[in-house]
């Protein structure tokens, strides 16, 4: 009689996380929009990138219908707990005080931090005690930003609302450097006018973003964590991760 009383409760469990997965039809996704290549809004006011790509994609193996919500950058966690939307995709790096706050799916991509300088610098070496009194610009809220105000205390470190604001002002030689997301930087020193003014200096910066670059959900959104982490795996498994990849960058960034 115990054990019969034992399967039916496991049995009423599994029933209702299979009505809990169920449920799950539509996601909406939480995303920046003013960090090309990965977020950004065209012209005719619409989301592009990267990030929307992988969604788009992702979406389509969870069978859910998806929208997107553009959110400003420092807002972004707070509004994901206030269920202004299901999930971040935003190119947010994975760390422990974000585990604080929110849930992360296994990463879908990784990304060294580097620095970039104008062309004419005489920066050669970025430790800190190279880098003293110079003037270093990050986006506010970023792994780049806490790892500069960790590390380089010795240095004047400038924020940004956004990555473009902090890139500007380096191309108007407001800043000695930058710090950020090497692959973000990428594409502003290839593909925009005014990144034509800078390079990369120094080596890659691994340890600024150690834990990769996840999805975010609400702690207690579980399930859509797990469908998350199984369609990640599997547009990676099927090469539909790399025809996007191919599509942004010509490296892997996984």
């Amino acid at each position: 009689m115990k054990i019969a009383r034992i399967l039916l409760a496991a049995a009423a469990l599994a029933i209702g996380a299979g009505a809990a997965q169920a449920e799950i039809k539509k996601v909406r996704i939480g995303t920046e929009g003013a960090y090309p290549p990965f977020n950004s809004v065209d012209t005719a006011g619409k989301l592009v990138g990267f990030d929307i790509e992988i969604g788009e994609a992702l979406c389509a193996k969870m069978k859910v219908e998806c929208t997107f919500v553009a959110q400003d950058w420092d807002g972004i966690i707070p509004a994901l707990l206030a269920k202004k939307y299901d999930v971040i995709l935003a190119s947010m790096s994975i760390t422990d005080e974000r585990k604080e706050k929110v849930a992360f799916t296994i990463p879908y991509y990784l990304t060294p931090g580097n620095f970039i300088a104008p062309k004419d610098t005489k920066i050669t070496e970025i430790t800190p005690a190279a880098l003293k009194g110079k003037t270093i610009g990050a986006q506010s809220s970023t792994t780049g930003a806490t790892y500069l105000e960790d590390k380089y205390k010795d240095s004047e470190i400038k924020l940004y609302p956004t990555q473009d604001e902090a890139n500007a002002d380096l191309a108007a030689g407001r800043l000695d450097a930058v710090l950020a997301d090497k692959f973000v930087l990428y594409e502003w020193l290839e593909k925009s006018t005014d990144g034509k003014c800078c390079k990369f200096v120094g080596p890659d910066l691994k340890d600024v973003n150690p834990q990769g670059t996840g999805i975010a959900v609400r702690k207690e959104d579980n399930e859509l964590r797990e469908a998350l982490n199984k369609a990640i795996q599997e547009i990676n498994a099927d090469g539909t991760f790399a025809k996007i990849n191919a599509k942004y960058f010509p490296f892997p960034i996984n």
